[in-house]
């Protein structure tokens, strides 16, 4: 009888953990499930060319609008990420080989989708000795043969331990805007995206504009993981000072209940603020609205880039 409290004990330490319910989403931040005939295309196309995309594997809430319109961000270098950052839907574990194939798959993908604009991302792979850089390369060049009045847009990792030769492989495959997001304030860091560092991202971005200055550099953060609203300000300086010419700002959406909570649903009022004070800071461009996300509308935000960056050596020569 005596040892009926210490089973009991046992049994509840190794009973499953509780999963917290997921938070109501308010009204500004609701979306429609994706239906469209163009939905379906897109899907398929991406299947038949056994491409994964970050806007299912991320469950962006955009997917509707973007594949209704033919817009798909393909995520390169398979669909699984060697980390395990809290606020992201990836899945975790052991990669499959690299597909020599996927470069021109891509090409293939952005001819039949008629795209002027492609952006294109990959999961962490830490696994390989370039960080997946050559693959970058592999599909910018392939783009560059098949489509090339298509502009790129390339979403890369951090490259840990490996940026400064994977940088400089895909400057010179020559793409049209370099994107690395900081995701988050330095100080949350150790618990949303424990794998990374945040100066060692700023650096790779500033790495991008001191090599190649032409190249239209880009970075994103989400807002309502806890970070406080100075601290925000802070990385638009931290930014600034490493040439970074477009800032996307939206709301972390949780994707499951056992990645990180949301702390707070940011109102359009609030990433209006936001906003204004990116733009005063000398932006070139900047994207703040709760559903903003990295490659959402990037196509015409490009444009917008093209646009500043012609008033602004307009404005200093004149």
């Amino acid at each position: 009888m005596a040892s009926r409290p210490a089973n009991r004990y046992l049994a509840a330490m190794n009973a499953p953990a509780a999963v917290p319910p997921k938070q109501r989403k308010p009204d500004w931040i609701r979306v429609k499930a994706p239906v469209s005939e163009g939905y379906h295309k897109t899907r398929r196309l991406m299947r038949d060319l056994n491409l994964a995309t970050v806007c299912e594997e991320a469950a962006c809430p955009n997917i509707g609008e973007c594949w209704t319109k033919k817009h798909a961000t393909v995520m390169i270098l398979g669909d699984t990420c060697t980390r395990a950052c809290a606020f992201c839907n990836v899945k975790t574990g052991m990669p499959r080989a690299v597909d020599p194939l996927e470069p021109e798959h891509v090409a293939v993908a952005a001819a039949e989708l008629g795209l002027e604009h492609i952006v294109v991302t990959s999961v962490d792979r830490d696994d390989l000795p370039d960080g997946g850089a050559s693959q970058f390369v592999k599909v910018i060049q392939a783009l560059r043969r098949n489509t090339p009045g298509t502009t790129i847009e390339i979403l890369t990792p951090d490259f840990r331990n490996k940026s400064e030769a994977a940088v400089e492989a895909i400057i010179e495959a020559g793409p049209d805007v370099y994107n690395h997001n900081l995701e988050t304030v330095p100080r949350l860091y150790p618990t949303i995206r424990p794998g990374a560092r945040y100066y060692a991202s700023l650096r790779l971005l500033e790495s991008v504009k001191r090599k190649a200055p032409h190249i239209f550099t880009k970075s994103g953060v989400m807002v309502g993981l806890g970070e406080q609203r100075l601290e925000v300000h802070q990385v638009m300086d931290d930014m600034r000072s490493a040439g970074i010419d477009f800032l996307t700002m939206g709301q972390y959406l949780q994707p499951t209940p056992r990645h990180a909570k949301v702390e707070e649903f940011v109102t359009p009022k609030a990433f209006d603020a936001y906003a204004a004070i990116a733009r005063a800071k000398g932006f070139l461009l900047v994207a703040a609205s709760p559903l903003t996300r990295s490659s959402y509308h990037a196509g015409d935000d490009f444009k917008k880039m093209q646009a500043a960056r012609v008033a602004q050596l307009e404005r200093s020569n004149g």
